[in-house]
């Protein structure tokens, strides 16, 4: 056998069990006795749980600021608070286990009333923890007068009192802290369902002055949107702005929306957006109430980016935007510009589309645009005659050129539709 593994004593009939170690028999006597001093301690609190309700109360209001503003607000209410918990707590120290759910849900009830009220969770554990204190020092002061030779007892006892007090601090945590989680993805979702609203013109007139406090902006200035796609983190979208725009950032499943409020009336100027960022700008309106109209502009602008990327500002493609407007009418006038073009080969059709988009670009300088194109001056302008000869339109008659113009920015855009 072992010499760690001894046998356990059998016994014989009617012979008693050996007697335990005096240590352990001065210890047990000594816990109940501690035990003894404290319950009568204890139900004297109960019956003075009135002024000690009244003393925590000062306390609070002298030693702990975020309380003094909430006693002021609802003393009667705070007060009933605190006369709970006392009992509560010195209740535990009677009955633990028949007191401790009434206890734990008084104390969530608190954590979760505190965060509702927006009070710091700081002040509303300095306020445990100064409850704590003071039940503790009244336990001492009523055993001194009612039992003096049993102060020196109350020690043994001390450790149970306070971790009363840790638990229901971090009881009284995790309810705040819960609470104040919820409130949070409440509030959050509120802002995103105001915005939405805002964006989509859907918004009340009524709810403008709250939706404005809840996004931080003015209800009446100069407010441009902004629409993003392609952004591949929200850092990327929030670069685009200075830092310090006033904007409210909407994110969304495939583009997000910025409302701006813009300096001194002009409009936003985005950032050189990253590869693959695509940027509009629409146009600027006058108060939170035409942000719908707004976001609509800043979604044409959108699709008039390239898929590569880039910035457009609605205000200097108003045109093009017409044409993204209204597709079917885009396709058609495409159609009666270069439908005719249709009988020639696909490589020479494109020729004279090349050559036509470059005399625009170039102001109208067969010169210019024969440098771009690599080819001889009079090269341009016999194609450019061709085109006239082919669709019987008149590059010289301005009807006829504002139309071919519009219909290569159709075709252009028909050929790389960008949505939002």
């Amino acid at each position: 056998m072992h010499p760690a593994v001894r046998p356990r004593p059998v016994l014989r009939p009617g012979a008693q069990p050996a007697p335990r170690p005096r240590a352990a028999r001065a210890r047990s006597l000594v816990d109940a006795d501690a035990l003894r001093a404290l319950h009568g301690a204890a139900r004297t609190l109960l019956r003075e749980l009135p002024g000690l309700t009244d003393r925590l109360v000062a306390a609070l209001r002298e030693r702990e600021p975020a309380y003094r503003a909430a006693l002021d607000d609802d003393h009667p209410g705070i007060r009933q608070e605190v006369h709970r918990s006392l009992g509560h707590s010195v209740a535990s120290l009677l009955d633990p286990r028949g007191t401790r759910d009434a206890a734990r849900s008084c104390s969530w009830r608190i954590g979760v009333a505190r965060a509702e009220q927006g009070l710091p969770l700081d002040a509303v554990l300095h306020a445990y923890r100064l409850g704590g204190s003071l039940v503790w020092q009244e336990l001492v002061d009523v055993t001194c007068r009612t039992a003096p030779e049993d102060v020196r007892l109350l020690v043994h006892v001390a450790g149970d009192v306070w971790d009363f007090v840790d638990e229901h601090c971090t009881l009284v945590a995790d309810a705040y802290r819960q609470t104040e989680q919820r409130l949070l993805r409440r509030r959050e979702n509120r802002v995103r369902l105001l915005a939405a609203a805002l964006l989509d013109g859907t918004g009340r007139i009524a709810d403008l002055p709250g939706t404005a406090q809840a996004l931080g902006l003015p209800e009446q200035g100069r407010y441009v949107v902004v629409a993003v796609a392609g952004a591949r983190s929200p850092d990327a979208v929030r670069a685009l702005l200075p830092g310090d725009a006033r904007v409210h950032w909407h994110t969304g499943p495939e583009t997000d929306h910025g409302i701006v409020l813009a300096a001194d009336g002009l409009a936003a100027a985005p950032a050189g957006p990253p590869p693959g960022l695509r940027v509009g700008v629409g146009l600027a309106v006058d108060g939170l109430a035409r942000v719908g109209e707004a976001r609509r502009s800043a979604d044409t602008a959108l699709r008039l980016c390239p898929g590569t990327g880039g910035t457009v500002r609605l205000d200097g493609r108003l045109p093009e935007a017409l044409l993204v407007s209204c597709p079917e009418l885009a396709a058609l006038l495409a159609e009666r510009a270069f439908g005719p073009l249709g009988r020639l080969e696909p490589a020479d059709a494109d020729v004279l589309l090349a050559t036509l988009t470059a005399w625009l670009e170039c102001d109208g300088s067969a010169q210019r645009a024969s440098r771009r194109l690599y080819c001889h001056r009079n090269t341009v302008l016999n194609r450019l005659r061709r085109y006239e000869r082919l669709t019987g339109r008149s590059l010289s008659r301005p009807a006829d050129l504002v139309e071919t113009a519009l219909a290569l920015a159709a075709r252009r855009h028909l050929q790389n539709p960008a949505t939002p």
